[in-house]
């Protein structure tokens, strides 16, 4: 085998351990070595899973250890700094999304990068979602036409718990699961982010994040993307709903990948054939109907992408500037719900 990149990881909750510990794991040309977390039952169950060094905190996982990736599972607000110390230690960086909570601070991580030489790259793994793939290739197989609007969301009913659960560290409901859907809003869409207007409920006594959150994102091309997250819900709605010029569709279900992987079997994933996409469109003089066999997921996919990248030379295939754009929708969903107003980009975004 040839060299093989040393990663550590900095955090174990669930996020480090059942996603980035695993699908490390899984990718032959990368070596988890270290993990820090100041949880000592967590180093405990790290050190007898994984049999690697384990360290209180992130100084001491940089000072004690040769790890060359450093993998940031922590909670939103500290991505940023944890992320530009690694980086100004001369390691790579993975950070977990969402990349951070403002583009402030976006920018500086990207600057942190730029004067240290080192890649960054955010861990949007859900672009290797089937019902995405899928929802892609009718779009830009033309199977709708000219995409007019599309809807992303998740609908459950509890609450969420821990640090999710807290503002000033998690941001808002929609940076966590959401903070997928507008990484797949921003890439579906194709075209520059105009406006945000965003409303939101809170229905959880004693949780400070909402309850309800949907943000109508408007891009320049005239599309219109909906990302909404309830955790209010008791009867959800499908998981797509997507309108062209010509045709529409709906899918029902998320990914399963998930759950395998929790089992520890991510490649057992299989999807129920009740949840394909539907699809009612015209072609020709025709309206047809049809269901889109979903395209099989792929969660290895990315880690092995960073592979590439640190070793091949290859292009990241998620950049810091993408999980840039996720961070500005997301700030601009915050102050929309705070203010009412309508978020208006004069720039780029």
């Amino acid at each position: 085998m040839g060299r093989r990149i040393r990663v550590g990881i900095l955090g174990y909750g669930y996020a480090g351990r059942s996603f980035h510990a695993y699908l490390v794991g899984l990718e032959p040309r990368l070596q988890l070595v270290a993990i820090a977390t100041r949880d000592p039952g967590r180093r405990e169950r790290a050190a007898a899973e994984h049999g690697v060094a384990t360290f209180e905190t992130l100084d001491a996982m940089l000072a004690g250890s040769d790890a060359e990736l450093i993998v940031i599972a922590t909670p939103h607000d500290v991505h940023a700094e944890q992320a530009i110390r690694s980086m100004d230690a001369g390691r790579h960086v993975v950070v977990d999304k969402a990349m951070t909570l403002t583009l402030a601070d976006a920018d500086a991580m990207i600057a942190a990068r730029d004067r240290n030489g080192v890649q960054l790259s955010v861990f949007h793994n859900r672009r290797w979602d089937g019902d995405y793939m899928t929802v892609q290739k009718a779009v830009d197989g033309g199977l709708l036409g000219r995409l007019l609007f599309f809807e992303i969301g998740i609908w459950r009913y509890g609450p969420p718990g821990n640090w999710r659960a807290r503002r000033a560290e998690v941001g808002t409901i929609l940076h966590d699961w959401g903070a997928h859907f507008v990484d797949q809003a921003l890439r579906l869409a194709g075209a520059p982010v105009v406006t945000v207007h965003a409303r939101a409920q809170h229905e959880w006594p004693g949780v400070e994040v909402e309850s309800f959150l949907s943000a109508d994102i408007g891009f320049a091309n005239g599309v219109i993307g909906r990302t909404e997250v309830v955790t209010r819900a008791r009867l959800g709605k499908p998981h797509w709903y997507v309108v062209g010029e010509r045709g529409a569709l709906t899918k029902e279900g998320v990914d399963p990948q998930e759950a395998a992987m929790v089992r520890g079997e991510i490649d057992a994933a299989r999807e129920d054939p009740a949840n394909y996409a539907r699809v009612v469109t015209e072609m020709g003089d025709l309206q047809s109907e049809m269901r889109l066999t979903t395209i099989r997921g792929n969660w290895r996919a990315y880690y092995a992408g960073i592979a590439d990248a640190l070793l091949e030379g290859a292009p990241l295939a998620v950049t810091a500037e993408e999980g840039r754009r996720v961070v500005g929708v997301l700030e601009a969903a915050q102050r929309s719900c705070a203010t009412g107003e309508v978020v208006r980009f004069e720039g780029a975004l």
